[in-house]
């Protein structure tokens, strides 16, 4: 029934912040924008950002009663090269991690970090590829 997944949608409430944070921060390729999203390509999927009226829009509910507040939902979980290059290039950028670079018991080192609305992400690499150093 279901092919794949072809694409994630983060709606958010503020577009022109998470677009700069995306692309300039966390510089995921950029494939462009209109009034009520982004869109950014990884490698065949893309990840798009949503505005409020966008996703009301999208999801046929009005504007007035559509929330997106509250704890979040989702973890998006990118696979680096290596942990703990890419939780350092990121802190000089600015980023605030939640959580540094830790060997989880299930085989990945992981860091954890939000986006300027509190969506979260999870940057991963497997254990046994961990460059020593």
């Amino acid at each position: 029934m279901i092919n794949g997944i072809i694409a994630t949608v983060v709606f958010v409430r503020d577009l022109a912040s998470c677009t700069t944070f995306y692309r300039d921060t966390f510089k995921l390729p950029y494939m462009g924008s209109d009034a009520n999203s982004s869109t950014f390509l990884l490698q065949e999927r893309h990840l798009i950002l949503l505005s409020i009226s966008g996703a009301a829009d999208l999801l046929g509910a009005d504007l007035n009663t559509f929330k997106i507040d509250g704890a979040p939902r989702v973890v998006l979980a990118a696979s680096v090269e290596d942990v703990d290059a890419a939780y350092e290039a990121l802190k000089v950028e600015g980023v605030t991690f939640l959580r540094p670079p830790t060997d989880q018991s299930w085989g990945l080192r992981t860091a954890h970090f939000a986006d300027p609305e509190g969506n979260l992400w999870e940057i991963n690499q497997p254990i046994e590829t961990k460059t020593e150093g």
